[in-house]
């Protein structure tokens, strides 16, 4: 049993350098000596986990996953309202990547035109989107004559544009800038008896 919580806490500890090495010298640049060295790791006891640099970026991706996942449950409040969950989760994705090198990792990955990969988790936070948008129409929430293809489009293009930017300078990704972003959205997008009960700022603290 301890070997295996070793080996357990080794592959996390590889997972997370790989992030942090990614995230900060992009997947040309990193290298299997960088991430075993940051680590702690032997250069063996990498290879035993992971064959190569592609199978590491696809872990750090699938643990980003996993992140985003659950950014989603917890926007995902009973009896919240679709279009709130739409801002919810928009302020938690925003946090994660301020403060998760992990997911910040994956998401830079799936658009690393290097690796030649489908944008993976930009796809699943699109379809997230699609369906919440889609729900929120079904509820009668969006303001008559919103074509939900729209609403998609400018939710997607903006949390992309937070998430590429923010990369750069944090204050894209800042509690304000979120809310600024659904002050304005907000009164084109949604139902007027439902636009007073939203919040711009999220009701995580409801």
């Amino acid at each position: 049993m301890a070997k295996q919580q070793r080996a357990v806490r080794t592959r996390e500890s590889l997972i997370r350098s790989a992030a942090e090495i990614f995230d900060r010298e992009g997947f040309t640049v990193a290298s299997l000596a960088m991430i075993s060295s940051q680590a702690g790791v032997s250069s063996g006891a990498l290879h035993f986990h992971f064959a190569s640099k592609a199978a590491l970026a696809e872990a750090v991706e699938s643990a980003a996953l996993d992140r985003l996942r659950i950014i989603a449950g917890v926007a995902s409040r009973e009896g919240a309202g679709r279009l709130q969950y739409l801002v919810d989760a928009t302020h938690g994705l925003a946090l994660g990547l301020r403060g998760d090198v992990v997911l910040r990792a994956g998401f830079g990955l799936c658009g690393d035109a290097a690796r030649g990969t489908p944008d993976g988790l930009r796809e699943h936070w699109r379809r997230w989107v699609e369906e919440a948008v889609a729900e929120a129409e079904k509820a009668g929430e969006l303001r008559p004559g919103v074509a939900p293809e729209d609403a998609v489009i400018a939710v997607v293009a903006a949390t992309a544009g937070f998430e590429v930017l923010g990369s750069r300078e944090q204050v894209w990704l800042a509690p304000h800038t979120i809310a600024r972003f659904w002050e304005l959205l907000l009164p084109a997008l949604a139902a007027g008896d439902r636009l007073a009960a939203l919040e711009p700022e999220g009701s995580f603290g409801d």
